[in-house]
């Protein structure tokens, strides 16, 4: 039975893979063979087979299939995401009581970061919708703390190969020794990259194996991170919460 569960992946590596299934499903539509299916994915027949038949049970299957765009709306991330965002919603939902700020679970999908959940209060104001939403991982702190801690070679790779027409890799000597601090300290902090004004915060949730599945962030204007707020109250909230959700998800620090 261990063995079984090794081959399928741990959780978070099967709501990725479901993510991509669904996807080529919108792409390809109903009539795509499983073969097909499972080359695109990149998985075996078996294990797409298995992922359909969740899919179908949970009716997530149903409410993800085709007709909408390239994102998803936040019932239908939440649909797939389930067991992520149970774990990861109470405390999202406590930092935002505390803070009053929109605090968001946000995972990587390649060079990119989606978000998946929020948390926010009334007092936050409305604000721009974000969860289904896609961003470059080098704009905003969620990315750039799950970057932290990937090899250098990794990193330069992506930044050669980050395709035309996108906006604008930034430096990579100045990536790098932001990373370099963001690895140390443990948190991110990003201003103006998720739009004039705007700041985030964030910090990397790991599982067992140390792997990154996703990273706590909080979202809100500058004018509201004046002061000592940020770092006397933001950051060391957001870091033992980070701690916490490692925690349940099997990580112990080294």
């Amino acid at each position: 039975m261990k063995k079984k569960r090794a081959k399928e992946g741990n959780p978070p590596q099967r709501m990725e893979k479901a993510v991509e299934l669904l996807e080529a499903l919108a792409i390809e539509g109903k009539e795509c063979s499983l073969s097909a299916l499972a080359r695109r994915v990149g998985i075996s027949r078996y294990r797409t087979r298995r992922l359909l038949e969740s899919l179908e049970q949970q009716e997530a299957g149903k409410r993800l299939l085709p007709k909408a765009g390239k994102g998803h709306s936040r019932g239908k991330v939440e649909a797939l995401y389930g067991s992520i965002v149970r774990e990861v919603r109470p405390v999202m939902e406590s930092l935002a009581r505390r803070h009053k700020e929109a605090v968001y679970m946000a995972i990587l999908k390649g060079e990119e970061v989606l978000f998946v959940d929020v948390a926010c209060v009334e007092a936050g104001g409305k604000g721009e919708p974000l969860v289904g939403r896609r961003f470059p991982f080098f704009n905003n702190a969620a990315g750039k703390v799950m970057r932290a801690i990937d090899s250098w070679d990794l990193l330069e790779k992506i930044g050669k190969s980050w395709r035309r027409g996108r906006s604008a890799f930034p430096d990579l000597a100045d990536l790098r020794r932001e990373l370099e601090s963001i690895r140390e300290k443990g948190v991110a902090v990003d201003c103006g990259g998720m739009g004039e004004g705007v700041i985030t915060v964030a910090v990397a949730v790991r599982d067992y194996a140390g792997k990154v599945v996703g990273a706590l962030t909080l979202l809100g204007p500058s004018v509201r991170f004046l002061g000592s707020r940020l770092e006397e109250e933001i950051i060391p909230s957001l870091l033992l919460s980070g701690e916490l959700l490692s925690m349940k998800f099997g990580y112990a620090r080294p």
